[in-house]
Order: structure tokens, then sequence, then C-alpha cells
């Protein structure tokens, strides 16, 4: 199920009028009431998208009605980590939630009880908020619901980012390459093993230049050695099964140093999908140069190791030279925490020591962060 809806996730990227039926389907596997999902500019606040499953539309608008500090939980998603669910009821007792003026007046009459919202993107630009909203005769959102709400959301993140690029663009088969050469921004077209099948103009003179991405013996490379294996693992992974993908090649910073920031994302283009008008291509790769582009730090770390939020912040703390229990007491953590933590970061950055993540961390934002 899982996969199946991560799938059909991936084809709103190329065609977002599918998006409501992405939420139907994510609504009916947690026995939820309805499902929403958005992407808005940080800026004017103009949506980008949005879309929702089944819902009375009056009742919808009618939220519009609300503050921000007026809906239990939405304010604590919105600062949180991203791709961590927030549930209602991990931030208010059920007895503060039934006295809220929203409840009393928006949720209750409609039979609801509570909200899970998750932050799936957070750039200088844009926030994107997915969230499903629960029936009152059923129980609390279980953490297994809200594990599987998490694994969707970088998929969300990839295919909304992606979609927000070709600015609705609808890509059919007739208009395969016409509209590929159309779109003001780089894209290649590769197989499983990185070969460039196709570029689109943008890209060629990308290509030519070699600057944000170069080809060597044919095979798509990024300018850093650990940018470029990632991208290639991206690429591999996005051949194989949609859901293998995670946060790998999800804004992946490409540029040289004293270059423009520039960021590249990998669509898998399924068999069995509308994306496979793309096939033999096995992945697409969109390259993003708005002034916006650079990633901050943490989500570098994110998309280079699949870390998640906490250990891209340990990692942060310790290359700044903090001791393990100042990096603790930073990060308001348990040293034991924070044990379990440096674990799985040199188990996912091939790394033994707190030294050679700090060597790491210095190879990695020298070149690739840009300010």
């Amino acid at each position: 199920m899982l996969s199946s809806i991560i799938g059909d996730i991936y084809d709103c990227a190329l065609n977002p009028e599918g998006w409501a039926g992405v939420m139907t389907r994510i609504t009916k596997t947690i026995d939820a009431a309805y499902s929403t999902i958005a992407l808005t500019s940080i800026s004017d606040r103009r949506g980008r998208f949005a879309a929702r499953s089944a819902w009375n539309h009056s009742r919808m608008q009618a939220l519009q009605d609300y503050e921000l500090d007026d809906i239990p939980g939405l304010k604590a998603a919105i600062a949180g980590d991203i791709d961590q669910p927030v549930t209602t009821l991990s931030v208010v007792s059920e007895g503060e939630l039934e006295r809220s003026a929203f409840f009393q007046e928006w949720a209750k009459p409609q039979g609801l009880r509570e909200g899970c919202t998750t932050k799936f993107v957070h750039t200088p630009d844009r926030i994107g908020l997915f969230s499903t909203t629960t029936w009152a005769d059923r129980p609390r959102i279980s953490a297994e619901e809200q594990r599987f709400l998490a694994l969707l959301s970088p998929h969300l993140r990839r295919a909304s980012l992606i979609g927000d690029l070709l600015d609705q663009t609808r890509v059919t088969t007739d208009l395969y390459r016409g509209v590929l050469d159309s779109l003001a921004v780089p894209v290649v077209l590769t197989a499983a093993d990185g070969r460039v099948l196709y570029a689109n103009t943008d890209a060629e003179r990308m290509l030519s230049a070699q600057t944000p991405l170069r080809t060597k013996n044919g095979v798509l490379q990024a300018q850093s050695p650990a940018v470029a294996h990632v991208l290639l693992d991206a690429i591999t992974a996005a051949a194989e099964a949609d859901a293998s993908l995670g946060s790998r090649g999800i804004g992946l910073p490409i540029s040289a140093p004293g270059d423009p920031p520039a960021v590249a994302y990998v669509l898998p283009l399924t068999e069995g999908t509308s994306r496979a008008a793309f096939r033999p291509a096995c992945a697409a790769v969109f390259i993003s140069t708005t002034t916006s582009a650079s990633p901050p730090p943490a989500d570098v770390l994110i998309a280079l190791y699949d870390l998640t939020p906490a250990e891209a912040r340990v990692v942060l703390q310790i290359g700044e030279g903090l001791t393990a229990s100042q990096c603790a007491a930073t990060l308001a953590i348990s040293e034991n925490t924070l044990k379990t933590h440096l674990g799985r970061i040199f188990a996912k950055t091939n790394t033994a020591r707190q030294a050679d993540l700090v060597k790491l961390l210095s190879t990695i934002t020298s070149p690739i962060i840009t300010a």
C-alpha cells in the first residue's frame, strides 16, 4: 500500500490534478475523515498548490476565519522538524482540545476529533504542510499511523517541489520532447546507471559549461565526489522502486565553490505510471538555480546521508568543535541519547569518531553550501 501511494504521489509531479486522489487514498488507509496538502510561498502567503480529499467546501472555507494560534497543534507543527508528524493530542490535552473555540465551533459539529500535521517542505521561500483529521469515534492517531505519514513526507516533498518547478506544466507522451525543451529549468533523463539519455535545451547548455553538473563517459556527475556518489545512488534507487528513494535525491546541493546556488531533484520514472511516458529513461534529474535554492546545512546532511533532523543537528554541533557533553547540553538531550545518535550517525556516514565527523563536515560545507 505504501509503495502504491508513493507511486501516485510521484505522478502528481507531472499531473497535479492527481493530488486529490492521493489525499483520498491516504485518508482511507488510516481511517481518517479527510486529508489536505498545501505548498505556500512564505513571502506573500500565495498558494503554490493545494488539494484535499472530499469534504464540505463551505466548512473548509470557514477554516480561513481561524488564526494560526486558534488551531490546536498547528503552530507546533510549523515550528517543528521537517518530516515529523505532530498530532493535536501530543501538544494539548484532551480537555484543552475540547474546551478550545476551534473544537467547539468547527471540529465537534462535524464529528471530528484531532488532526496530525506534517511539515514536508520548509525552504527560505516555501512551506508545505500535509494534514489528516480523524473522526470523533475512533482512537487517537497511533504511533504506527504517524510512522506511515512520516514515510510519505519526503516523497511529498520531492513531487511537490518538482511540480512547482514545472509550474503546473502537463507532460504527456505526445509532448515529450517539446515540453521538456520549453521548460525554463534544466532536465536530464538518465538510465539506471546515470548514463544521460536526453537533456533538454537548458540542460545541454549546463552540460556544455560543465557546471553545476557535467558528464564523464556519458554518466551524469556532480562536482563534489560526495554529492556525485549520492546523486548516482538516488538515480539507481529511482530505477528500482519509488519507495526506496527516501530523502535522498531531494535538494542535492550541486553548486561549485563561488557559483550561484543550485540543487538537483531526482524523480523516478516508474513503469506502469504516467511517468513511464519517458521510458526507457529510469530517472529525471531537475535542476533548480533560484536564489533560494541553496538548502540549509541540516537539509544538506539529511539529503546526503539520510540523517534524521535530530542527527543532523548533532553533526552540526560536533562540527562547531563542541565536546559530547557540550553538544548534549546545547541540544537539551541526555548524553545517553547523544551516544545513540552518534552511533547511528557513524553508521550512516561511514565514520568512527567525532574527529572524522568534523573532517567530513569541513569537506561538505566549503564546496557545497554557499552563502
